[in-house]
């Protein structure tokens, strides 16, 4: 096995805010690319973001692991000149804020032939849109929630981004690889909007509202459209899901619950075969009425124990405490994790990167830089910046 990660040597340039492209860079350098955030002095108007620790943004730290953080007045004409500089050192940039004058592609590229551009915006046109406001958009605050209940409700995953940030380290691999192939670098424009639109429609949404726009999707809880999943409280008050997708899933259910005899007679009644995940769907008031009396009578471990043996396709519902204290996938047990010292916040456990390669190591979770602390070390080595000349910026206000 190779002993570097698999994205050593890879520079990156981050100049964002909030969440998506700093999920991105986040990513690039959980996989060992060197990645410079560049804030204005001070930090960005993400840096005290909720929730807070000993006055630190837990926000902040979380998605800014791993890389190094300097701190420029990129207002001023000295700082844009050492961003320019340091973007062209590094040759791919990331950034989802305002690309206007100085940063812009083509003068960048002056600077760079071969440089590798990602932009996020929040619409297609560039104008401006954040998750929240894109999902309200697209649709999907009309089918969530319960059934019945009127008005939008919203979701706290902001799924946009998380896509988003994904699908920015995505394309500047992409961009990368065709770099490599051909010598020649490019600008790659993404859209939350268009994010959201692009998985909408890959799920069926878009063309169900197309093609049957007389049958609008409808509330349904916590169920699971179109086969049997729903949530059922144990007798001692936990709360569990049970998903039944395949035949042998929906067998499996049956032999841990003992309800075979209720399904033959419902089977029986309705005139239907419960192995189609259809009929389960529509039947699937029913089928609760079956399962979740032997649920209520057993305690969280008892449902364990009889789910696990025959193989239910089954989970508990966690609040992020429980995750925390109880689940041996968010610990170290997962190599993913290790125990972190994080400047001003503590020491807790924290997620590298969910990909492994087999020829390639893991990079360990790394803490986040204090904002800042890397400025003029990384102006050393990447610019070679005398110290007479770091210690003008500083007195100047530059950095």
């Amino acid at each position: 096995m190779a002993t570097t990660p698999i994205l050593d040597g890879l520079k990156v340039v981050e100049i964002s805010a909030f969440v998506a492209a700093p999920l991105g860079g986040a990513t690039l350098a959980s996989l060992g690319a060197e990645v410079i955030r560049i804030d204005p002095p001070g930090g960005g108007i993400d840096a005290k973001r909720w929730p807070l620790h000993n006055d630190q943004s837990i926000y902040w730290s979380g998605l800014n692991a791993g890389k190094k953080s300097l701190t420029i007045d990129m207002r001023s004409e000295a700082g844009q000149e050492l961003a320019t500089s340091l973007i062209a050192e590094a040759g791919i940039v990331l950034t989802n804020l305002r690309v206007h004058g100085w940063n812009e592609y083509e003068r960048l590229r002056a600077r760079r032939s071969d440089l590798i551009m990602a932009v996020l915006t929040g619409n297609p046109d560039g104008s401006p849109a954040v998750d929240y406001t894109v999902n309200a958009a697209i649709g999907f605050p009309f089918v969530t929630g319960p059934a019945g209940h009127e008005g939008p409700v919203n979701h706290v995953l902001p799924a946009w981004d998380g896509l988003a940030g994904y699908m920015l380290a995505t394309g500047l691999l992409a961009a990368e690889l065709h770099r490599v192939r051909t010598g020649e670098g490019q600008l790659i424009n993404l859209s939350l909007t268009d994010v959201a639109l692009s998985i909408a429609g890959n799920l069926g949404f878009i063309g169900e509202a197309a093609l049957r726009p007389d049958e609008p999707r409808q509330r349904i809880g916590n169920d699971l459209f179109g086969t049997y999943s729903s949530d059922f409280r144990t007798s001692d008050g936990r709360y569990v899901i049970a998903v039944a997708l395949t035949g042998r899933q929906w067998t499996s259910l049956i032999e841990a619950t003992g309800i075979a005899e209720g399904v033959r007679a419902l089977e029986a009644t309705r005139g239907v075969d419960l192995r189609d995940e259809g009929v389960r769907y529509e039947l699937r008031r029913e089928i609760g009425d079956l399962v979740g009396p032997w649920i209520a009578a057993h305690t969280l471990d008892e449902v364990r124990e009889a789910f696990d043996r025959h193989e239910v396709l089954w989970g508990p519902y966690q609040t992020f405490v429980q995750l925390v204290a109880n689940d041996p996938r968010c610990s170290p047990a997962n190599p993913m994790f290790a125990e972190v010292d994080q400047p001003g916040l503590g020491r807790y456990a924290r997620a590298g990167a969910p990909l492994a390669f087999s020829n390639s190591p893991r990079v360990p979770p790394r803490p986040s830089p204090a904002i800042g602390a890397d400025t003029q070390d990384v102006l050393r080595s990447w610019l070679r910046l005398p110290d007479a000349e770091i210690a003008r910026l500083v007195a100047e206000r530059v950095i």
